[in-house]
């Protein structure tokens, strides 16, 4: 089935039953990250696409919900509590509700991830800057 209308300038086709958030929608932070939350979208799910550079990464925070992470490309060392643990491409690892946690990449090359947040919107409390 085709279906040829163009999206909406919010990128919202709820009348099909679908929604399409283009690129362009979704312009990264002076950061390079790119924020997506899913509540507008009925979607159970947000997410960080990050890009760091070299000793790039967010410093300690918890969520009320688990956080999962993908490294695309690059290497990332996360914490979580007073534990490393260092992860490369196509590793997947896991924080559960309410544990510290970030990441950092511990360079050369630049870090590509996706941090997938189980909730429709993302809630941080930062316990370090």
């Amino acid at each position: 089935m085709s279906d040829n209308r163009e999206p909406s300038a919010t990128g919202v086709d709820n009348e099909a039953g679908y929604h399409v958030i283009r690129s362009e929608q979704l312009a990264p932070t002076s950061g390079r990250t790119v924020k997506f939350e899913g509540e507008p979208y009925r979607a159970g799910i947000s997410f960080f696409h990050v890009n760091n550079g070299p000793d790039e990464g967010p410093g300690l925070h918890r969520h009320p919900y688990p956080e999962t992470w993908i490294v695309r490309s690059g290497r990332a060392i996360f914490r979580a509590g007073t534990e490393e643990i260092e992860a490369g491409p196509g590793d997947v690892v896991v924080a559960e509700a309410g544990t510290p946690h970030g990441f950092r990449n511990p360079g050369p090359d630049p870090l590509e991830l996706v941090c997938i947040h189980a909730a429709e919107r993302i809630v941080q409390e930062w316990l370090e800057t």
